[in-house]
């Protein structure tokens, strides 16, 4: 394992935003490569939504998303485990992505909407937005219920 600079574990929190501590050990076990550190962190965020999956959500938020146009709305539940996530800045922000999502997308089920690619950052399905926040936030985070009305 060899040492790693500063730049390097920023660079990869940038790229991830994976804590400080899980950037420096991929770094450090990929020997500084970039591209096998995101694949490390890919396996140890995989480790981690297979240990929350169990976890029951019975936390969570309602958003709502009225579109500018004032012509389409969403109500979305966002779950998750704990009152304390559900307040955290990063799970309020990806609940009104998802609501954002669902207004420009208008999915028909929950399934329909974790395979659409993200409005923001088409390269990643919303799926694995959900599972990057889950790594991160150490909590599992679910979908409930989402209605979706549009005049018109």
């Amino acid at each position: 394992m060899g040492e790693v600079s500063i730049e390097q574990i920023k660079e990869l929190r940038k790229k991830t935003s994976a804590p400080i501590g899980f950037c420096r050990e991929a770094l450090e076990k990929s020997d500084g490569d970039l591209k096998k550190a995101l694949d490390h962190l890919r396996q140890k965020g995989a480790n981690i939504l297979e240990k929350r999956a169990q976890k029951e959500s019975r936390e969570g938020i309602i958003e709502a998303y009225i579109h500018p146009h004032k012509k389409i709305g969403v109500l979305l539940e966002l779950l998750c485990e704990t009152d304390f996530v559900a307040r955290n800045e990063e799970f309020i922000n990806l609940a009104h992505d998802l609501a954002m999502q669902i207004a420009a997308t208008a999915p028909s089920n929950k399934k329909e909407l974790l395979s659409q690619p993200f409005i923001k950052d088409e390269s990643i399905k919303i799926a694995d937005l959900i599972n990057e926040k889950i790594a991160k936030l150490g909590e599992n985070i679910q979908i409930g219920q989402f209605v979706r009305y549009q005049i018109g």
